[in-house]
């Protein structure tokens, strides 16, 4: 049975995708309970965009919260799409990077500590990319090491989307919460458009855009597991209900088997949301994912 729930929120809403990276992450955790670290008055800034002519941001477009979500200890790494279109450099990458190894070493000594994500982000800062990458890295590989202990969310609010290195974090994480308005990918349309040509994809042509990659489509893929209104208190739903479920028997990467199957069966020639939803629906029993006990 599929994984993916929808969430519908009350008729009043407050909008996420509006909401800064500090007040996502506000939003998140039990009210009273935020507490920022290396906030804006640590000061610490990237060494690198100076030297191009860029303005820094104090927190570098990442912000690091603990507090608790269901009086249960979290830690949130929220990305400021903002600052460099959510861009990953070396300061902000080690923040988020460290603030996984650090809940990963808490969950080691038997204190589970909730880890999410809030991903709004283009991938890796161009000026700083190849020490962007590494970080991404260091951030993958404690999102594997940690959701042996603990369900690792990820949320895709938008509008910037999640793209890049980081669109490979996500795909790691336990569960993957996203937004109508949320885009998912490897490579952002432009960069489609630009190495492959307007054939390929028409990057102005938002409405095809989202129906191969908006968050709708990566959940009835099974890309991502719940889709959720644009609206605070769902997302909030949607957090505490993934750490309600548990750790995964079997998480999406680690089911290689099932998706070479259903790559297998893609016709390149015959692309569409309306195809892509019936090669992935059909293998469906295939690769269940349930959740431990």
């Amino acid at each position: 049975m599929s994984t993916a729930t929808r969430h519908h929120a009350p008729t009043l809403r407050d909008s996420f995708i509006e909401l800064t990276a500090r007040e996502r992450a506000r939003a998140l955790l039990d009210e009273g309970s935020f507490r920022e670290l290396l906030g804006p008055f640590d000061r610490i800034e990237s060494p690198w965009l100076p030297l191009q002519g860029i303005v820094c941001q104090a927190d570098d477009g990442a912000v690091i919260a603990r507090g608790t979500i269901d009086g249960q200890p979290a830690v949130i790494a929220a990305i400021e799409s903002a600052f460099q279109g959510g861009s990953i450099g070396e300061v902000s990458g080690s923040k988020i990077a460290a603030a996984l190894e650090l809940a990963l070493r808490d969950c080691e000594r038997g204190k589970i500590v909730r880890p999410v994500v809030l991903f709004e982000t283009g991938g890796v800062r161009l000026q700083e990319a190849n020490l962007g990458l590494a970080v991404i890295a260091e951030m993958q590989a404690a999102i594997v090491a940690l959701r042996r202990h603990v369900p690792v969310v990820g949320v895709i609010a938008g509008m910037v989307g999640c793209f890049g290195g980081m669109s490979l974090a996500a795909g790691l994480c336990s569960y993957l919460i996203a937004t109508k308005q949320g885009r998912l990918g490897m490579n952002g349309p432009e960069v489609i458009e630009q190495e492959a040509g307007i054939e390929e994809l028409d990057a102005s042509d938002r409405r095809r855009v989202w129906q191969m990659i908006g968050g709708e489509q990566r959940v009835a893929t099974e890309l991502a597991d719940a889709l959720v209104d644009d609206d605070a208190h769902a997302v909030r739903t949607a957090v505490r209900d993934a750490f309600a479920r548990g750790v995964p028997a079997a998480h999406r990467t680690q089911q290689v088997d099932a998706y070479l199957a259903r790559l297998a069966r893609i016709d390149p020639a015959d692309v569409t949301p309306e195809t892509m939803r019936g090669v992935f629906n059909a293998n469906e029993a295939a690769a269940p994912r349930k959740e431990q006990s």
